[in-house]
């Protein structure tokens, strides 16, 4: 399917593991596809996984949500970020507990590496709580820009701890 040639292709991922993620991770979808600029929201099936980084804290809800948009990149994040600010998101530690996480995975077939914003996502590659509800709603033949296909990012990263939420 084609879009207009001002629209982009962008993927984010959700998730969170604080205050009912379940709720956070769908209103926060909601709300995203509220935002004028963004077109055809399509949110993929619910996960939850273990944390990455401190373990003490609770299992996550993940998913991916691919969108068009006219916004940039830059302006993406930023309403994104706002979305995290108005559900409570604290930025205290590192892969810590959090509220709601918003990510720019993807952006076309952008490669960007500024301060604040590096897309591809720079850790996806090895997340399977991205990887794999990516790939319940991507092209199978999706490629990420300087990383590879799907399909092989999948192939090098086990599902281990991810479940699908019905």
């Amino acid at each position: 399917m084609s879009q207009p040639s001002d629209r982009h292709i962008a993927y984010i991922g959700l998730g969170s593991n604080l205050d009912d993620p379940l709720q956070q991770v769908r209103a926060a979808a909601l709300e995203i596809g509220e935002i004028s600029e963004i077109y055809h929201p399509t949110l993929s099936p619910l996960y939850s996984s273990q944390p990455v980084g401190p373990r003490d804290q609770p299992d996550y809800v993940n998913a991916v949500m691919r969108i068009q948009t006219t916004l940039s990149p830059p302006a993406l994040l930023r309403q994104l970020q706002a979305i995290e600010n108005r559900h409570g998101r604290v930025r205290s530690t590192r892969w810590g507990a959090r509220t709601l996480d918003l990510d720019i995975l993807l952006y076309d077939n952008l490669i960007l590496d500024q301060a604040d914003l590096i897309v591809p996502h720079p850790e996806m590659a090895k997340r399977g709580f991205v990887l794999y509800p990516l790939a319940d709603i991507a092209p199978a033949d999706l490629c990420v820009a300087g990383k590879g296909s799907l399909a092989d990012l999948l192939a090098d990263c086990p599902a281990d701890g991810l479940r699908r939420i019905a």
